[in-house]
């Protein structure tokens, strides 16, 4: 199953299905035979860049409804 990203309210950026996470160097993370995991948004997380539920202690505010992105820019 391809991965599903969903922008949560208030929350994490949950990521569902097949995917693999990397770091800066290109290292993959061990997500351990997980399927699903979520992102930290609020950036209070304690265990970046995954979400450990800060955001709700520190009221963490942010709803994406989906739109259209405009074209990218042509490439000079």
């Amino acid at each position: 199953m391809p991965a599903k990203i969903t922008i949560r309210d208030n929350g994490s950026i949950r990521i569902e299905g097949e995917f693999t996470i990397y770091d800066m160097n290109g290292n993959p993370f061990d997500l351990a035979g997980r399927t699903s995991i979520g992102l930290c948004r609020c950036g209070q997380s304690q265990n970046k860049p995954f979400c450990d539920g800060a955001h709700a202690k520190v009221g963490f505010q942010s709803a994406c409804p989906a739109r259209a992105l405009p074209p990218p820019a042509p490439k000079q």
